[in-house]
């Protein structure tokens, strides 16, 4: 998103809680983008935003492991409306779920609760409604990819008949660029999609199809949320939060409102490819290393919701050390295996690993699922199976660990 919005020609000002696991794209010129330390839970951290400002994005969805994170996205949205207002923001544009059922699960109440207060905000909001976003690093794509390359057989929940309404994300980040400042679409909410309406079982058949995969899959109506939750926290790489509050949204049909649709797609301009193409563009992007970034990676994929900052001081007592050294020859093809281990390149005494893997699966731990965004490079705060990656430096390797 960042790097789309520097595309054209925007200074970027990007918020987040914690800026030592910001990493900046090499695309993106110095002066271009300011990085602010803020948490929208805490009014008073939101002094550090600038005032003079045109437009703002609000992409904050709370699936923490907490059970108050509906009052927590609430908080949020109101300490960001009553803030913006205070600047001289013209528009606000907020990527939500679609939220056109009666009977919505809790994390879709939730995202149409921020709809209403943004909506009341002085400064005009526009909605867009998304779907099962399709792309590298979503956690929508990587249970769908999960589920068909490691079972050739499904017995999957019934709620896999249920019609959903997908769509690219390389077109949510063009719906989300053009229509900033269309004043036609100021103050209203849109539906956004590509034009295939297919049911989860159909999505799933449809990446077996393009993966050259043979899969059948069978459907119990004796499947209860909870025990689909579980299905999916032992099958996918999901944690099992976020995969109770996807569940959740599953029962419900999410298909756009077609004169919605229509309608955003004449104000912006942009006509969403398919499903087939968006899986396909996909894997390309998977294949040539591009992930930009991925839902392994933020804190709802484990249990840990702190900053980095507080792991980085080593406890100096009750600490047991065994240093080893040896030589080595070529520092940095020594230093580049280092920083590869992980993932697919596996551990040395991988057995153990996976042995230790499975112990933390048990107790409901990541285990060695979320494997590693990048084969070779690592960044602060990246996912690399069960560990978080504390520091990541090969200039001053001695001080790249990483933490449980």
């Amino acid at each position: 998103m960042i790097n789309v919005i520097a595309a054209q020609g925007y200074q970027v000002i990007c918020c987040c809680r914690d800026a030592g696991r910001f990493s900046k794209s090499v695309d993106i010129e110095d002066a271009q983008i300011e990085v602010v330390e803020v948490d929208f839970l805490k009014p008073e951290t939101l002094q550090n935003i600038p005032k003079d400002i045109s437009g703002a994005y609000y992409l904050m969805h709370s699936m923490s492991n907490s059970n108050d994170y509906a009052d927590s996205e609430k908080q949020c949205a109101l300490n960001f409306s009553r803030f913006i207002e205070k600047t001289d923001c013209e528009h606000i544009i907020y990527l939500s779920g679609l939220v056109n059922e009666k009977q919505l699960s809790e994390h879709l109440s939730s995202r149409f609760e921020v709809e209403k207060i943004l909506m009341q905000c002085k400064v005009p909001a526009t909605v867009l409604r998304a779907g099962i976003i399709i792309g590298s690093g979503s956690a929508s794509f990587e249970i769908i990819r999960d589920l068909v390359e490691k079972l050739p057989v499904m017995v999957a929940p019934k709620w896999l008949h249920t019609k959903c309404q997908p769509i690219g994300i390389a077109n949510v980040l063009d719906f989300l660029i053009f229509t900033l400042f269309k004043k036609q679409a100021y103050r209203r909410n849109f539906d956004i999609g590509c034009d295939n309406v297919l049911t989860y079982k159909e999505m799933l058949l449809e990446f077996a199809r393009i993966r050259g995969l043979q899969r059948t899959i069978i459907t119990l109506p004796v499947m209860t949320p909870k025990l689909s939750s579980y299905w999916l926290y032992f099958i996918t790489s999901t944690s099992y939060n976020l995969a109770k509050a996807l569940v959740g949204s599953m029962k419900i049909e999410v298909v756009c409102r077609p004169e919605s649709l229509k309608e955003i797609k004449e104000i912006t301009g942009v006509q969403p490819f398919s499903y087939d193409t968006a899986i396909r563009r996909t894997l390309a992007k998977i294949q040539d290393n591009e992930i930009a970034s991925s839902w392994k990676d933020s804190f709802i994929s484990s249990r840990s919701d702190s900053s980095l900052k507080d792991y980085l001081d080593v406890p100096k007592y009750g600490c047991f050390t065994d240093l080893r050294s040896a030589e080595y020859d070529d520092r940095e093809r020594c230093l580049d295996r280092v920083f590869a281990l992980g993932g697919a390149n596996g551990w040395y005494g991988q057995s153990l690993w996976k042995i230790r893997g499975f112990m933390d699966l048990l107790v409901g731990g990541p285990g060695l699922r979320r494997g590693r965004t990048n084969p070779t490079q690592l960044h602060e705060g990246d996912a690399l199976d069960f560990w978080r990656v504390l520091h990541a430096d090969k200039k001053k390797v001695n001080s790249s660990f990483l933490p449980k």
